[in-house]
C-alpha cells in the first residue's frame, strides 16, 4: 500500500530513474550479483551485456562501444587492468564502481575509461540506477570531479579539505568521510545503516551515529543556513530546509 503523507493523504512512491536503450555492459563474477544487475537494468530499459571477469570487460571496450559499464571493484583481477590496452579516447564509456570501499582513487587503477562513480555494497537498486543516470547525463562543467559543492560548502577530495564559506573545517576522517556522502547524495534520505556502513564499513547502533552527526553539525552549521537535516524515523540529509519536498 502506498504510504500516507503527514496530512492524511495518499502520496505514490518516486519512481526509479530508468534508461532509454543505452547500452550497459555489466561486470560482475558472482552469478547472482550479475543476474540481479542484469534482469534489473533491463527491465528499467537498459540493453545489457555481461561478463564475468575485468579482463574481458576490458577487451569488449576496446572491440565495442557502451554507454556505460557497472563493474564490480571487489572482481580478483580489477587491480592488473590499468596495465593493459585501453579503448581510444573517444570511445571511454562512463563506469559505476560497486565496491565495498569509499576511495576508489586510492583502490582502483586508472583503467582507461571516462567519468567514475560509485556505490558501495550492499547496494539498493535505486541508487545503483540514479547514479547510472546521473554518469549517462555526462559530466558537469565547472569544478572539476574532486571538488564538491552545495552552496558555500564546499569539499576538495585532493587534499581532503572543506570549507564553509571562507571558513576552513576542521573535520576527522569520519566527520569528512559523513559530510563527503552526504554532499554527493543531497536531497537524498540516508539511513543510519548506510551512513554507518560509509563512514565505518559497517553498521554501528547505539547513538554512535547520532553523536557523529551532532558532531558534524557544530562544524557545518555555525553559519546560516543549516544544511545537515534530519527526517524523523528515516535518517539524515544535505540541503536548505526550504528545499525540503
Amino acid at each position: 500500500m502506498p504510504p500516507s503523507s503527514p496530512n492524511g493523504t495518499v502520496s505514490e512512491r518516486p519512481a526509479l530513474a530508468r534508461g532509454a536503450g543505452q547500452h550497459v555492459l555489466v561486470v560482475a563474477g558472482e552469478p547472482e550479483l550479475a543476474e540481479l544487475l542484469s534482469t534489473t537494468l533491463e527491465l528499467a530499459g537498459y540493453r545489457v551485456s555481461q561478463v564475468d571477469t575485468g579482463t574481458e570487460a576490458m577487451a569488449r571496450a576496446v572491440r565495442q562501444r557502451y554507454d556505460l559499464v557497472v563493474l564490480d571493484a571487489t572482481l580478483p583481477d580489477v587491480a592488473s587492468l590499468g596495465r593493459g590496452r585501453r579503448p581510444p579516447a573517444a570511445h571511454r564509456p562512463p563506469v559505476l564502481f560497486l565496491t565495498a570501499f569509499d576511495s576508489l582513487d586510492r583502490l582502483l587503477p586508472e583503467l582507461g575509461l571516462g567519468e567514475k562513480d560509485y556505490v558501495t555494497k550492499p547496494f539498493r537498486v535505486a541508487e545503483v540506477l540514479a547514479r547510472m543516470q546521473v554518469l549517462l547525463r555526462g559530466p558537469n562543467p565547472g569544478p572539476r570531479r574532486d571538488a564538491l559543492a552545495y552552496g558555500d560548502l564546499a569539499l576538495d577530495d585532493a587534499r581532503c579539505q572543506a570549507r564553509r564559506g571562507t571558513r576552513a573545517l576542521e573535520l576527522t576522517p569520519a566527520e569528512y568521510r559523513l559530510l563527503r556522502h552526504l554532499l554527493v547524495n543531497a536531497h537524498r534520505v540516508l539511513s543510519k545503516e548506510q551512513i554507518g556502513r560509509y563512514v565505518w564499513g559497517d553498521f554501528r547502533g547505539d547513538n554512535a551515529i547520532e553523536q557523529l552527526v551532532s558532531r558534524l553539525r557544530r562544524k557545518v552549521d555555525r553559519d546560516d543556513p543549516p544544511l545537515i537535516q534530519t527526517r524523523r524515523g528515516f535518517g539524515y540529509w544535505l540541503g536548505s530546509a526550504d528545499a525540503e519536498t
